[in-house]
Formats: structure tokens, sequence, C-alpha cells
């Protein structure tokens, strides 16, 4: 069973960054395509960015482009999700998702594995 932990979450006003930091098991991890999700109470699972195994393309969401950079250490078995310039509306519970494939999926169903979530509150 992979194991992933986020971890970077917390309090920042608008117009702040943060990092997200996402780490498994170092011998699945390259197998892996990882993604980041968010999900705000009361709302669907919405898609925030993924990126390939191979660390070659990366994908955002509409909620993302421009302001969140997604990124991969392999031989540090963990997927980053930067984000700058956050707004209120951007508070929600960030997962980090991981599936065994060359590719991506923008859809949450596409998934294999999911992190516990970590909490990211913006404040106006």
């Amino acid at each position: 069973q992979v194991q992933l932990v986020e971890s970077g979450g917390g309090l920042v006003q608008a117009g702040g960054s943060l990092r997200l930091s996402c780490t498994t098991d170092g011998r699945f991890f390259s197998r892996l395509a990882m993604g980041w999700f968010r999900q705000a109470p009361g709302r669907e699972r919405e898609f925030v960015a993924a990126i390939t195994r191979n660390d070659d393309h990366a994908y955002y969401g509409e909620c993302a482009k421009g302001r969140f950079t997604i990124s991969r250490d392999n031989a540090q078995n963990t997927v980053y999700l930067q984000m700058s310039s956050l707004e209120p509306e951007d508070t929600a519970v960030y997962y980090c998702a991981g599936r065994l494939s060359i590719f991506v999926e923008t859809k949450s169903t596409g998934y294999d594995y999911w992190g516990q979530g970590t909490q990211v509150t913006v404040s106006s």
C-alpha cells in the first residue's frame, strides 16, 4: 500500500504564498504520476495540478493557472505545489494523489492513492 503524506498547509494572508509538499515511499514514487486536488466545504473535489512521473509535463486546472506551480524531485520522493497570489477562494483542504501510470489525470477517480489532506486557509 502506498502512503502519501502532505505537509506545508497553514494560514496565510491574501496575496501570500505557500508551498505544499507530498512524500511517499521511494520504491513507488518514480512510478507514479502525481496530482494535487482541493476540496472546500460544500464543494466537489477540484483538480489543481498534475505532473508526469518523468517530470516532463505539468498540467493545471483553471484555478491554478498563472499562480501555482507543480514540481517533483524523484531523488527526494517528493512532489511540491508552490502557490502564490493566494486568495480567500483558495481556502480548502489540499490533497496529494498518485496513479500508477505515465499519464496524468484531471479526474479524481483516476488516482489510485491519496494523502490525508492539508488545510490551507487564506484570510482576506
